[in-house]
C-alpha cells in the first residue's frame, strides 16, 4: 500500500533569465607579430621594452541577474554574495500552505548561457509556471527579456503561467538601468505579472513565487487538473542531471 502523499499540489516552476558571462576572449588578443624587414635594424631589449604595449585590461565579467539567490533567499531564507555561475540546471523543493492547500513547489534553476540552451530548453515542457528574471542594474538583461519570452513560446506549453522579476531592486538609484515603470509596462505588454524584487533583503521575493504558485493553482483547479499536470511533460527530479554547485547567477 503506497503511502499517502504529504502534498495536494505538485507545481512545477522555472527560473530563466542571463546568467553570468564573461566577454569574448577574442577582443583581447593581439594582432599577429608581422617579422621585421630585413633592411630594419635590431631593437634592443631596452628598446622592445619601451615599445611593448600595456596588457589589456582583465576582463570584465557580467554579472548575472540573480536567478540562484532569488532561488536561495526563497527556498532556504539565505543570501549569498558570491559569484559562481550556474552549470546546466539546479533546482530546490519547499512546501507551502495556499489556500488551505499543501502545494509542493519543485523549483528549476537553469543557466542562462547560450552553450547550455539545449539542455535547459527541455525543462520549459515540464513547467507550470516560468519566472523570467532580469537586473534592474543591467539595462542588456532587460532587453534579453523578448528573447526570453520567445524561448517561452517555442518551448514551453501554451498555458504556463508567467510572471516577470525586476531583481536587485536594493541597488543604489545611481546603478539602476531599468526603471520600475519600464517593467510594469514591458509586463503588461505580455499580459503578466510584474515584482521588483531584492534576493539580498528578501523584498517580494515571497510575493513572487507566491502569486505565480496561487494562479496555477487557480488555474488547474478551474481545468479540474490534478497534482500532476498542467504543464505538459513531467520533469522527474530522479532522472534528472545531478545539479551542479552554484551562486548568484
Amino acid at each position: 500500500m503506497s503511502a499517502k502523499p504529504k502534498h495536494d499540489l505538485l507545481v512545477k516552476l522555472l527560473l530563466i533569465g542571463d546568467s553570468g558571462a564573461s566577454p569574448a576572449p577574442a577582443a583581447h588578443r593581439s594582432a599577429p607579430r608581422q617579422p621585421a624587414p630585413h633592411t630594419s635594424p635590431p631593437f634592443s631589449r631596452a628598446a622592445c621594452r619601451r615599445r611593448r604595449p600595456p596588457p589589456p585590461p582583465p576582463a570584465a565579467r557580467r554579472a548575472g541577474v540573480g536567478k540562484s539567490c532569488l532561488l536561495l533567499r526563497y527556498a532556504d531564507d539565505s543570501f549569498q554574495s558570491s559569484f559562481i555561475t550556474t552549470i546546466g540546471i539546479d533546482f530546490k523543493i519547499k512546501t507551502i500552505e495556499l489556500n488551505g492547500k499543501r502545494v509542493k513547489l519543485q523549483i528549476w534553476d537553469t543557466a542562462g548561457q547560450e552553450r547550455f540552451r539545449t539542455i535547459t530548453t527541455a525543462y520549459y515542457r515540464g513547467a507550470m509556471g516560468i519566472l523570467l528574471v532580469y537586473d534592474v542594474t543591467d539595462a542588456d538583461s532587460f532587453e534579453n527579456v523578448r528573447n526570453w519570452m520567445r524561448q517561452i513560446d517555442q518551448h514551453a506549453t501554451e498555458a504556463v503561467n508567467k510572471v516577470l522579476v525586476g531583481n536587485k531592486c536594493d541597488a543604489e538609484e545611481e546603478l539602476r538601468q531599468v526603471s520600475a515603470a519600464q517593467g510594469e509596462e514591458l509586463a503588461q505588454s505580455y499580459g503578466i505579472k510584474f515584482f521588483e524584487t531584492s534576493a539580498k533583503t528578501g523584498k517580494s521575493v515571497d510575493a513572487a513565487f507566491t502569486e505565480i504558485a496561487s494562479d496555477i493553482q487557480a488555474r488547474l483547479a478551474e481545468s479540474g487538473g490534478g497534482g500532476g499536470g498542467g504543464g505538459g511533460g513531467v520533469v522527474n527530479i530522479d532522472d534528472a542531471a545531478k545539479p551542479a554547485k552554484k551562486g548568484c547567477c
